[in-house]
C-alpha cells in the first residue's frame, strides 16, 4: 500500500494526531500535514500490454490438458 494511502488512512479512519502518525511514519509532522493538505492521489501506471512467451504454443498446450 501507497505511503500517502497509509497516511490518509491513519487520519481519517483510525482518527489518529498528527504527531502519533509522524511517529509511526518515520516521517516529520510538517510532511504528513502537507500530504494531507495537498489531497493528491498517487499515480497508478498502466502496464503495457504485452504478448505471452506462451502464445506460440498455447494451442499445443490446450490440446494436451483435453
Amino acid at each position: 500500500m501507497g505511503l500517502l494511502n497509509v497516511i490518509r488512512r491513519m487520519a481519517l479512519r483510525e482518527k489518529l494526531p498528527i504527531r502519533e502518525i509522524a511517529r509511526r511514519t518515520g516521517l516529520s509532522r510538517n510532511t504528513i500535514r502537507k500530504y494531507l493538505k495537498a489531497g493528491t492521489i498517487e499515480p497508478k501506471f498502466s502496464v503495457p500490454e504485452r504478448p505471452s512467451k506462451l502464445d506460440p504454443f498455447a494451442d499445443k498446450l490446450a490440446g494436451w490438458l483435453k
